[in-house]
C-alpha cells in the first residue's frame, strides 16, 4: 500500500463500528503506526474499538488543536517522507471536516503527499439526507456567534439566504447551549420557515424531525446533552 495520510472517519456517538464504518477502513488501520489526533486518549479507545488485539504502545501519536503551530504540524507528516503512512483522527465523525485536521491536509497537498479519505458518518450529509430540505445547494456554518447580537444577526442573515438563494443552512452548537439555541430560532425566524433538529445521528436514541417554527413550540425535546445539528430551509 503506497505511503499516503489517510482520514479516518469515527462514529459518532456511542456505536458499533461495524454499523457505520466499512470491513476496508479496519484494514487500514491496522497497516498504519502514525497516527495525528485531536484527542489521544478517544483516539486510542477508538482503535482498540475497532481492533481489539492493536498494541496501543506500538503506536505513535501526535495530538493536534488549534494551538498546534504550523511547524508541529509539518513535523507531523514527516513519517510520510519516510514511507510510512499516516493517520488523522478526530473525536467524531470525518477529519478536516469542522476540526482542526484541515491544517494536516493542506500540508500535505502543498507537499505532494497522497491524500486518502475513508468512508465513514458526517452528521453534515446525514442531517441534510434525512431532513427533505434542498441537497443541491446547501452551507455548513459551524458554531453561531456567542455574542447574543451577532448570533442573532446570523440567524437572520442564514433565513434571508433561505429565502433568497433556496439555499440549505446548517449549524451546530455545543449541546448545553442547544436548547437557548432553538428556542431562539422560533422567537427570531418566520413562523413558516422549516427547521429540522437531528441529534444522536446514527446513534440508539437518533431523533431527527423536520417542522415549521411555529410547530416547534412546545415540541422540543431535550437536547441539553445531546450532539445536534440544525438546518433551515422554506
Amino acid at each position: 500500500m503506497r505511503a499516503s495520510l489517510f482520514l479516518i472517519p469515527v462514529p459518532l456517538g456511542d456505536t458499533e463500528t461495524r454499523h457505520v464504518l466499512p470491513e476496508y477502513n479496519r484494514d487500514v488501520i491496522l497497516s498504519i503506526r502514525h497516527f495525528v489526533v485531536e484527542n489521544v486518549r478517544t483516539a486510542r479507545r477508538f482503535l482498540k474499538k475497532v481492533e481489539p488485539s492493536i498494541v496501543i504502545d506500538e503506536l505513535s501519536f501526535r495530538e493536534l488543536n488549534k494551538h498546534t503551530s504550523p511547524a508541529e504540524v509539518s513535523d507531523f507528516l514527516r513519517p510520510l517522507a519516510e514511507g510510512h503512512s499516516v493517520g488523522v483522527i478526530s473525536e467524531a465523525g470525518c477529519p478536516a471536516i469542522a476540526d482542526p485536521g484541515a491544517d494536516v491536509v493542506a500540508i500535505a497537498q502543498r507537499k505532494g503527499y497522497p491524500v486518502v479519505p475513508l468512508v465513514g458518518p458526517s452528521s453534515i450529509l446525514l442531517s441534510l439526507m434525512a431532513s427533505g430540505f434542498n441537497g443541491q445547494s446547501f452551507a455548513f456554518h459551524g458554531y453561531l456567534p456567542i455574542d447574543a447580537a451577532e448570533r442573532v444577526a446570523m440567524i437572520k442573515k442564514m433565513e434571508s439566504r433561505v429565502y433568497g438563494e433556496s439555499q440549505t443552512q446548517l449549524f451546530i452548537e455545543t449541546p448545553y447551549r442547544n436548547q437557548r439555541l432553538v428556542e431562539e430560532l422560533i422567537r427570531v425566524c418566520r413562523p413558516s420557515t422549516k427547521l429540522c433538529v437531528a441529534a444522536d445521528i446514527t446513534c440508539a436514541d437518533e431523533y431527527i424531525r423536520t417542522r415549521p417554527v411555529k410547530e416547534w413550540a412546545g415540541k422540543l425535546p431535550d437536547l441539553s446533552k445531546r450532539p445536534t445539528i440544525f438546518l433551515l430551509y422554506k
